[in-house]
């Protein structure tokens, strides 16, 4: 059995003094991949910024354990630095700052210190590796880059940085087949290189026949409404999300098995 990565318990946030999470339980060992599944507006995206301790939501209750240690009080950058890594629905975009130099300074900000030319090799090869055109790297971040440049630039990030727990939130979403490709690619590269360990947060199932699932979570209205193995993934695919809306609090986790 895997060692625990990331142990959240009892966990309640609000935003502007509303709650959004209720009591959540999460347990994430070390190397698995899970699922965290729900309608939209089920708080899943909420749970990803307040696990890397985004200032917008306030916790009300509970705490969170991240490999060995408390981080429940820790700021979002020593968080990052801890190992913990969030990519976004809409990443931000910065006028007047290459993608390049944008890249070395987040490498840098997590202690690395890395010469240019070697920087310039590695970050080249991952482009190609990714089916990104070299030329982006020097073109400002985020900057007229479609969505799935954009999210070709955060699994760069995400093999650059090789954090210990990868969140990563409807990554798929408004993605074209050729995309989502290569963000499954990313994250395959990611395993590859560190055993990494993710969560990731979708409504949609695309994404997941690309992953070897050990576990999935449901969401619904802030509260966990269920907990399973890989095959949950399917009976959601088949039956949507309706019977956990009608009853979020009393659908019981289930065994490994199943």
């Amino acid at each position: 059995m895997a060692l625990n990565l990331l142990v959240c318990q009892n966990l309640s946030a609000t935003a502007d003094e509303k709650p959004i999470l209720h009591q959540v339980d999460l347990t994430i060992g070390q190397g698995e991949v899970h699922v965290l599944m729900g309608p939209n507006g089920a708080g899943k995206s909420t749970l990803g910024h307040v696990l890397m301790g985004n200032p917008t939501y306030t916790m009300t209750g509970g705490s969170i354990e991240f490999d060995g240690t408390d981080i429940t009080e820790l700021a979002p950058d020593k968080r990052s630095q801890a190992g913990l890594f969030l990519s976004f629905q809409a990443p931000v975009e910065i006028p007047g700052v290459p993608l390049r130099s944008f890249l070395r300074a987040m490498v840098e900000a997590h202690g690395t210190k890395v010469k240019n030319k070697e920087f310039k090799r590695r970050i080249q090869e991952l482009a190609r590796e990714l089916d990104m055109d070299p030329a982006y790297l020097d073109r400002e971040l985020g900057v007229g880059f479609s969505g799935g440049e954009k999210k070709k630039v955060e699994m760069l990030q995400l093999l650059l940085l090789k954090p210990k727990l990868a969140i990563l939130d409807e990554t798929d979403s408004g993605l074209d087949v050729d995309a989502l490709s290569v963000v499954s690619r990313g994250m395959e590269l990611y395993r590859e290189s560190c055993e990494g360990t993710l969560l990731v947060i979708t409504h949609n199932t695309r994404i997941l026949e690309h992953l070897n699932v050990d576990r999935v979570h449901v969401m619904v209205a802030g509260r966990m409404a269920d907990e399973g193995p890989a095959s949950l993934i399917d009976e959601i695919d088949a039956q949507g999300f309706e019977r956990y809306e009608n009853e979020p609090a009393e659908q019981p986790a289930r065994s490994i098995d199943g």
